[in-house]
């Protein structure tokens, strides 16, 4: 139950109606209002601009550091030349080959090292080729991979960060040096062109790509609190117009072959076994003269915004306010993207606005909001591997899910996406029904906006078995299962009951996770015949879209369970946070506090209306009123209620969550029931006429607090009991308690997550205000002991 108030997508009507007092989900569907909503934010932090540098992480409970794993220095030889690059083919028609090829990747990703190497390739083997080389392709080696983005780790190498801006010119210097050669260059992309792939492309003369399911383009700087600085912010709007390159460039958002080629951002889609013969084809016309490249011409609508003084005024008017609403100003980025389009439309000629785009990027590099995401993105990127090693894991085949509602169903479309055989059971023809049409209407609406294609779908479904108790055959089915997932009811007696028929049926090496929200893991496992099979693993609702997977070993886990269970999250697409089996995890004991001084402020005269926009204001995507009317005032009570009953003690006390329980006698359920704070007619939402004569008997007093110690107070119980998890080893380290909250909690995602935002504020100015507060408003308010640690030592959680 306690998970699904953490994990419910607060604004989404079709989570709302289907919320039931067992749900578990509440203040992460923040995150999940991020990649919906915030088109000026980061919507996932996903591969906006590729990190896969091989890292090696040093951990501890208090600080993380990331270092670049040392490399042999590479040494050519006549196999191969360069170390960012196979050699160079030129074909009979003089189309020379350029592959890219990363060494100790997967991906192709853009370094200050890979452009240096480029300049002498382009030196020795299209300059160096006496006129033979008539025009280039650039390409991967790398299968389903054209080039992810730009390498991080080279920014956060450069301390003063204006020294940013001679690398990035020497790299434009390079570019407009292979454009003023006059050789035909053509882009030939499979996979992803992202970022500074993508920036790289544009410089190209002609762009194809495959129609992959893979292949995607898309400039995703913003999400790093970063613009495009290889000249994206310049060369994008005259191929797709004003309207479509804002669109990109501030949402991040990746576009899709088909969309790509019809909006002109490229000129030809190919198969991908096409795509090598088609790019010399076209590469041997342009550079005979047969083919020119053409941009797509503008429609009179778009000519009058775009081209017109009156037209693009209006847009930017709609584009700035589109901005305001969706970043709350928290974000410089999205503006600093405003300003570069808009001063390279008024100086058109010369390398001015190439000139200012690069001054922008650096400014940018030097901000705590653009430090917070990269962060973020890291701790993803950390958060990819386990620490049990590569072969701890067992091989997984087959899943089964055992309860097919809300939450059991989106487990089993997710894991059927990603090629696992699953079997859906459920009690009976209707239950399982129910699921196979959550997953139907899902990849149906997927097929519908051309994110998955017909045959995708028909395999994600082959994928899925559904069963029933009166199926004959289940038990002979789950014999083959290498992982049982359950997400039944919260009960106990009915999950260990489960295990033990679990066992009955399954193989000895066959792992039995647990969706639970609030039941120890450890209880659950007892009395079980296998109980180092047994592990947690907490899904956030709606399951398809909300990116945290909290995975809990208890004691008498094995390491072989908890890597598989990682693994199996992994591969669904989750960041998985692995996590000590107490009441609440990590997610959810952090929430607990922050929900009682909800109450605590109602006490002290804070309007409803206040509360909301002091927190929208801190950067959480929508107020903790509203968020609990979407979920339900009946789930966050029971999450309140069960919190203050566990092992927190003081740190549960400050208010009154009675306020929430004596609603739930009136019938104010939230929206779901049209009444809470507020009431609900259709789409609009007004404060409840009711509710001030309501909580006139709980209100003792109007402190008349203003929006800051309003903030304060709601932010600094959140920001305590993260610490205070790290302090009991409940969270591995401040990375681990970063994710999990950003991507749990939706906590402000510019702030990089309460440990990084400690050490932006600083631990003594924070001990400082913790300390003040105990002594005005109580002990719920005293810092844990590693908050005074670190305030006392002048340490960081981050390094």
């Amino acid at each position: 139950m306690i998970a699904r108030l953490v994990t419910s997508r607060a604004a989404s009507a079709a989570v709302v109606r289907r919320a039931l007092p067992s749900a578990s989900t509440l203040l992460s569907s923040r995150v999940y209002l991020l990649r919906n909503n915030a088109a000026a934010t980061p919507r996932a932090f996903s591969a906006a601009v590729d990190a896969t540098t091989a890292t090696a992480t040093t951990k501890s409970t208090s600080t993380t550091t990331t270092t670049a794993t040392p490399t042999a220095v590479f040494t050519p030889t006549p196999d191969r030349k360069y170390e960012y690059f196979t050699n160079v083919d030129v074909t009979p028609e003089g189309v020379a080959m350029v592959r890219f090829d990363c060494p100790n990747k997967s991906v192709n990703t853009i370094s200050f090292k890979l452009k240096d190497e480029a300049k002498i390739l382009w030196a020795n083997e299209i300059e160096g080729s006496s006129s033979s080389v008539k025009a280039v392709v650039f390409t991967s080696a790398k299968p389903n991979t054209f080039i992810a983005g730009a390498d991080i780790f080279d920014i956060q190498s450069i301390e003063h960060k204006q020294d940013l801006i001679p690398l990035i010119a020497d790299g434009l210097d390079f570019f407009q040096h292979m454009k003023k050669s006059h050789i035909p260059l053509i882009a030939a992309i499979n996979g992803p062109a992202l970022g500074g792939g993508l920036e790289w492309a544009l410089w190209c003369d002609y762009r194809i790509c495959t129609d992959s399911p893979k292949t995607k383009l898309g400039l995703p700087e913003v999400k790093l609190g970063l613009l495009p600085g290889f000249g994206g912010t310049q060369n994008l709007h005259p191929l797709v117009g004003l309207q479509a390159a804002m669109d990109i460039m501030l949402t991040g958002k990746d576009i899709r072959p088909s969309k790509a080629k019809k909006m002109g951002l490229v000129d030809m889609v190919v198969a991908p076994a096409s795509l090598e013969q088609v790019a010399v084809d076209v590469a041997t016309q342009l550079a005979n003269g047969t083919l020119e490249s053409k941009r797509k011409p503008k429609s009179w609508m778009n000519y009058l915004i775009e081209d017109t003084s009156v037209g693009r005024n209006m847009m930017w008017g709609q584009v700035k306010k589109m901005v305001d609403k969706m970043s709350n100003g928290n974000y410089p980025a999205p503006y600093s993207i405003i300003e570069s389009v808009q001063y390279g439309l008024d100086h058109k000629s010369g390398n001015a606005k190439f000139e200012k785009e690069r001054q922008l990027f650096a400014q940018l590099a030097e901000t705590p909001e653009s430090e917070a995401l990269i962060g973020i993105f890291d701790g993803m990127t950390q958060m990819k591997k386990h620490s049990f090693g590569s072969d701890a894991a067992k091989p997984v085949k087959t899943v089964a899910v055992m309860g097919a509602g809300l939450m059991g169903a989106g487990i089993a479309q997710v894991s059927a996406e990603k090629g696992y055989s699953v079997l859906l059971k459920d009690k009976d023809d209707a239950g399982v029904s129910r699921g196979v049409s959550y997953m139907t209407d899902n990849w149906n609406k997927k097929k519908k906006k051309r994110h998955m294609t017909e045959y995708q779908c028909n395999i994600n479904s082959s994928n899925v078995t559904p069963l029933t108790d009166d199926c004959g055959s289940w038990k002979k089915h789950f014999g083959q299962a290498d992982l049982i997932i359950e997400a039944v009811f919260e009960d106990l007696d009915l999950k260990k009951r489960i295990v033990a028929d679990m066992e009955q049926v399954t193989r000895e090496d066959c792992i039995f996770a647990t969706n639970t929200s609030a039941i120890p893991i450890a209880s659950i496992a007892e009395g079980a015949g296998r109980p180092e099979n047994i592990v947690g693993m907490h899904y956030f609702s709606p399951v398809p879209q909300m990116p945290l997977l909290e995975i809990i070993p208890h004691a008498g886990t094995s390491d072989a369970t908890t890597a598989t269970a990682f693994e199996v999250g992994t591969k669904q697409g989750k960041t998985c946070i692995v996590v000590k089996d107490v009441p609440g995890f990590y997610v959810n004991r952090c929430l607990g506090p922050f929900l009682v001084e909800v109450s605590a402020l109602i006490r002290d005269g804070v309007p409803l209306e206040k509360l909301d926009q002091a927190m929208k204001k801190f950067g959480m995507p929508v107020g903790p009123i509203t968020l609990a009317d979407e979920v339900g005032i009946d789930v966050t009570s029971h999450v309140a209620k069960f919190l203050s009953n566990a092992d927190m003690g003081v740190r549960m006390d400050g208010g009154d969550i009675r306020v929430m329980e004596n609603m739930i006698e009136k019938g104010w359920l939230g929206k779901k029931s049209g009444k809470g704070f507020y009431t609900y007619s259709g789409k609009k939402k007004v404060l409840n006429p009711e509710i001030g004569g309501y909580l006139k008997e709980y209100v003792k007093d109007d402190l008349k607090l203003d929006e800051q110690e309003i903030q304060n107070r709601l932010v600094s119980r959140f920001v305590n009991e993260a610490a205070k998890c790290l302090e009991d080893e409940i969270i591995e380290n401040p990375v681990v308690g970063d994710i999990g909250l950003v991507f749990g909690t939706g906590f402000a995602p510019f702030r990089g997550g309460p440990f990084r935002y400690i050490d932006q504020v600083g631990a003594d100015k924070y001990v400082g205000m913790m300390t003040d507060y105990t002594a005005k408003y109580g002990p719920q308010f005293e810092p844990c002991d590693i908050l005074k640690d670190y305030a006392a030592s002048g340490k960081k959680f981050h390094n």
